[in-house]
């Protein structure tokens, strides 16, 4: 029973420090997409977006949320960031943009998100303010929470309830429209 509580322990903290470095190298990456922005080095025409590619980073200060904000939505992707969910805007486009997260890693202080929060995505291009129009559960087969907009808004995507054990039931989603 001991070697199997320091195995469980030891995979605990392993995927633990690896989505720490997976962290750290995600903001270099961004400064580095920041720098190059800055000194005209990009591309005129970006390169295609692929699984895990580095888009920006996400903050919302009053909970306490700082993750780099990656491409698609696979287990692994979401083990080392929050991820864009595919068929919703990219940032900087016009539209809905849907972003997922574990709700027990980087999307678990979100449940304590309010109305009027400032919501802040960093990319190569710049910042981009929104502020939170509605919070709400729904059932995950309700997609209609990611139906494009004429405007650019933000959805926030966790599993719901928070500390439920298991495959949660429901989502909590977090609306928000551009500043």
């Amino acid at each position: 029973m001991l070697a199997v509580g320091i195995l469980m322990l030891s995979y605990v903290a392993i995927t633990l420090i690896g989505a720490r470095i997976s962290q750290d190298n995600s903001m270099l990456i961004l400064e580095k997409q920041i720098q190059e922005k800055e000194q005209h080095k990009a591309e005129q025409s970006a390169p295609p977006i692929r699984e895990g590619d580095v888009l920006g980073r996400i903050d919302i200060p009053r909970v306490g949320v700082s993750v780099a904000v990656l491409q698609g939505t696979t287990s692994q992707t979401l083990r080392l960031g929050v991820g864009h969910i595919n068929g919703t805007a990219l940032p900087g486009e016009p539209g809905n943009m849907g972003i997922a997260g574990h709700r027990d890693t980087y999307f678990r202080a979100i449940k304590d998100i309010r109305k009027d929060d400032e919501i802040q995505l960093q990319t190569a291009a710049g910042i981009t303010r929104y502020e939170v129009d509605t919070i709400q559960t729904t059932f995950p087969s309700d997609i209609s929470v990611l139906a494009p907009t004429a405007e650019s808004s933000l959805t926030l995507v966790t599993c719901y309830p928070f500390y439920y054990i298991g495959a949660a039931p429901k989502r909590f989603i977090v609306h928000a429209h551009k500043q």
